[in-house]
Parts: structure tokens; sequence; C-alpha cells
């Protein structure tokens, strides 16, 4: 829900410290998601991470919404392989 989310936004610091369990991108232009934590619901999955479309936020999201996004090419959001072990921090430009 909208309350949960604006809660979530003030309740996490130090922002940049969590690790993250998987990176989602758009591989045809903007749309970064930094997942870092995940519950089951049902047959989904309620993701929380730090998202970029237009600006990064915290935020939660379905799995099943992520999967359901058609891109040009017929191509769809791609899961980066090569985040084990890293931060939100590794993933920021260094002024933020």
């Amino acid at each position: 829900s909208l309350l949960t989310w604006c809660i979530s936004m003030f309740s996490v610091a130090p922002h940049n410290s969590h690790e993250v369990l998987v990176k989602y991108f758009n591989p045809c232009g903007t749309g970064t998601w930094l997942i870092t934590e995940a519950e089951r619901e049902g047959d989904d999955w309620r993701l929380f991470g730090y998202c970029h479309i237009y600006e990064w936020e915290w935020g939660y999201l379905m799995l099943s919404e992520l999967a359901s996004l058609r891109l040009p090419f017929g191509l769809t959001i791609e899961r980066d392989i090569y985040t084990a072990r890293k931060y939100v921090r590794d993933f920021l430009p260094q002024d933020e």
C-alpha cells in the first residue's frame, strides 16, 4: 500500500549499506531495481529495494509486475547475474 511504502521511505538508514539480493534492469533504457528484501506472498514475491526510473527511491513492488513488463523488440526486464556480495553503494555514483 502507499502508506506502507511511505513509512518504509523514512525508516531505511543508512541506505547504501544494504546487501543487494538481486539486481533487475531494463536492457532497453532506464530502469534499475536493486532488491534488498523479498517475501513470498502466495505464488508471488513482494520485493523491496532501491529503484531508479527517473530518480533513486526506496519502494516495494511485486515480482509479477516486473515479469509482466513488455519492452521493445520482445525483450523483458533482465536479472543481472553479477550481483553476488554487492551492496547498494556499489551501484551508486561516488557523489551519492
